[in-house]
């Protein structure tokens, strides 16, 4: 793409977090790292996208109705959304049919959008791609399987297996698809525009590929860390990257041209990072969204009042965040399927909001 990837990812504050682990971030802030993911994550409760900054390709027209997504992905000029029942939809620039899933593509539990490219995760393991083909960046290796995250870069794919490997395919000019020779004990993974950065589950970073402006370099002694997001703007061949850390502040390092790797002074308290192009967002623990770096199109500006989010992602030039709806006051309206939860299961009393939310539907029972 012309800008970065995520992947990006979801995350949601609160009991919920540790639901969407693998998407964006690995699990919740604060926490000690956990074991390599064995099986791909489960999914969060529904709620609904808001996008903004540039819409030249109409990434920013979220489909009406759309307000059962669990997990949502930024692409260059596009926009793919994960919804409960396991499928996909995705709008904005389909030059190449990067916003238009396969026929039939069902059991979904990850997406990540690329700069023409797109990625799905299917609960057994395995690997769809479509869009953009050039170099092979939309096929995954044959027998590939046992996949627990996903991340899609400018012009290549990663895939984390459950065995703490990780595996490349597509564009490889800078060495972004071809992991250090015995990386393992990998919990995270995720793909810039030609850069590669791997979370291992001591809580340090590696990174491979284009290094001109030390993206794949984190800090000296950089540790603690939780989540990982790679960043960069392929087409002026510069890279950027983030870092989440246990004491929940964010770390920055390679380009800064626009800012996008300083995050704002006294910035803590974050659950969820994502890396854009050329600018940067942080989820708060309290649900709301702080944004830096390059704002020409008002990406970096959350709307006013946005609140309640419990995930992010960072395009090329625009952004989405997943927003929690309502949550229902009584019994009758937790088994209405127009309520969702939007935190924690604290409503254990409530009958069957507890299935409601184990199931990650709408409670219809």
């Amino acid at each position: 793409m012309i800008y970065r990837k995520n992947t990006r990812k979801f995350i949601v504050p609160a009991l919920l977090l540790a639901l969407v682990l693998f998407v964006i971030s690995p699990f919740t802030s604060g926490a000690s790292a956990p074991a390599v993911p064995t099986a791909p994550p489960l999914l969060p409760q529904p709620g609904a996208v808001v996008a903004w900054g540039s819409n030249s390709s109409g990434q920013l027209n979220v489909p009406a109705g759309l307000d059962d997504a669990v997990a949502i992905s930024a692409g260059d000029d596009f926009s793919l959304a994960l919804k409960s029942d396991g499928t996909v939809v995705g709008w904005g620039n389909n030059n190449f049919g990067q916003a238009t899933p396969p026929a039939g593509l069902a059991t979904v539990v990850a997406i990540a959008a690329g700069g023409f490219h797109s990625l799905a995760l299917k609960s057994d393991g395995t690997v769809v791609g479509w869009g953009a083909n050039f170099n092979g960046r939309a096929t995954p290796p044959a027998g590939l399987t046992g996949v627990t995250a996903i991340s899609a870069g400018d012009d290549f794919s990663m895939a984390l297996k459950s065995d703490g490997t990780v595996v490349g395919w597509g564009a490889n000019d800078f060495g972004q698809a071809t992991p250090p020779t015995g990386l393992s004990g990998v919990i995270a993974i995720d793909a810039g525009s030609r850069l590669s950065l791997a979370l291992r589950s001591d809580g340090t970073v590696i990174g491979w590929g284009q290094n001109f402006s030390g993206g794949t370099t984190p800090p000296a002694g950089l540790s603690g860390v939780t989540a990982i997001s790679a960043g960069g703007l392929a087409i002026v061949e510069v890279e950027s990257a983030l870092a989440l850390k246990s004491d929940d502040t964010v770390v920055g390092w390679g380009d800064n041209t626009t800012g996008q790797a300083t995050p704002p002074a006294g910035l803590n308290d974050v659950v969820a990072i994502s890396s854009g192009s050329t600018h940067s967002l942080a989820l708060k623990s309290d649900g709301t969204v702080v944004g830096w770096g390059a704002n020409f199109n008002g990406q970096a500006t959350p709307p006013a009042g946005l609140s309640n989010v419990l995930a992010i992602s960072a395009g090329g030039e625009h952004s989405l965040a997943l927003r929690a709806l309502s949550r229902p006051t009584n019994r009758d309206q937790c088994k209405n399927g127009s309520w969702q939860i939007f935190t924690e299961p604290s409503f254990n009393n409530q009958g069957d909001c507890v299935s409601f939310v184990n199931r990650i539907n709408h409670g219809n029972n």
